[in-house]
C-alpha cells in the first residue's frame, strides 16, 4: 500500500471508529478545528467524546485532494468527505489532517473540516 492509501484508510477509520481506535492512532495531543470548536485537545478527551457518541458516521466517502510530506515523519493529508449518520443526517466537508510519525506508525496530530453545502 501506499502513503496515501494508508492515511485515507486511517482517515475513514476515524470518521466510523470507535473510541479505541482513537485511543491507538492519536497523537498524545491533536489540535482540531471545527465549526464550533478549535483547539488543542489531549488524546483521551477526545476519546472519550467518541465513547459517548452513539451516532457515528455512516456510508463516509472520501475523495482525496493532495497530499504532501514536508519530511519523512510528517504527512499532510486533504480530502472531500461525504457522510451520513443513523438517523439520516448528511455531512459534506472538505478535510486536512496532520499525521506524525512516532515509533514506527503514523498519529493524528492536526485535524480541521470545513463544511459544505450537502
Amino acid at each position: 500500500m501506499t502513503l496515501q492509501n494508508d492515511l485515507l484508510a486511517m482517515e475513514k477509520k476515524f470518521w466510523s471508529g470507535d473510541a479505541g481506535f482513537y485511543r491507538q492512532n492519536l497523537d498524545d495531543e491533536c489540535l482540531t478545528v471545527f465549526t464550533r470548536m478549535a483547539g488543542v485537545q489531549k488524546k483521551e478527551a477526545i476519546a472519550e467524546m467518541i465513547d459517548g457518541d452513539s451516532q457515528r458516521w455512516q456510508d463516509v466517502t472520501l475523495d482525496q485532494k493532495g497530499l504532501v510530506e514536508p519530511t519523512r515523519d510528517t504527512a499532510i493529508l486533504s480530502y472531500e468527505a461525504k457522510a451520513r449518520r443513523a438517523n439520516g443526517e448528511h455531512y459534506h466537508a472538505l478535510v486536512s489532517s496532520a499525521y506524525v510519525r512516532r515509533n514506527g506508525a503514523w498519529k493524528l496530530a492536526f485535524h480541521q473540516q470545513t463544511p459544505l453545502p450537502n
